[in-house]
């Protein structure tokens, strides 16, 4: 099925932006504490759902702004655990896609399916 890759991607996040992977519910204190110093950007993607895929790809070629966030990735079907951390630490439902940002150790922004957008994050960067 790897021709198929060419339509349809494979699911996985784009080199033009710079992601850490979350891939250990241990990492979330560490992004909080970052959140005190740079906002984090947090995308939480199903890599079997053609509608994730779709926005992940327009998230990523909208993204213009790796200096003033730190993006981190989330593959929901690997690391479902982390996401279900993620919905009780910051009191938030579970989407997929879903864009957050956290900011000072609090979720400031929360967007899922089609309203997620690169250009709709700018006003929680201020």
């Amino acid at each position: 099925m790897g021709f198929l890759n060419g339509w349809f991607g494979d699911g996985q996040p784009d080199a033009k932006i710079d992601w850490n992977e979350l891939t250990h519910v241990a990492q979330l204190d560490g992004l909080v504490e970052q959140s005190n110093t740079r906002p984090i950007l947090v995308f939480k993607h199903s890599t079997r759902c053609g509608i994730s895929r779709m926005v992940l790809k327009r998230f990523e070629s909208e993204f213009d702004f790796q200096d003033k966030v730190i993006p981190y990735f989330l593959d929901l079907l690997a690391h479902r655990d982390i996401s279900d951390a993620i919905s009780q630490r910051f009191n938030v439902v579970h989407q997929s896609p879903q864009v957050l940002m956290i900011k000072d150790g609090r979720c400031v922004y929360d967007v899922s399916h089609e309203e997620v957008s690169a250009v709709s994050i700018a006003p929680s960067l201020v």
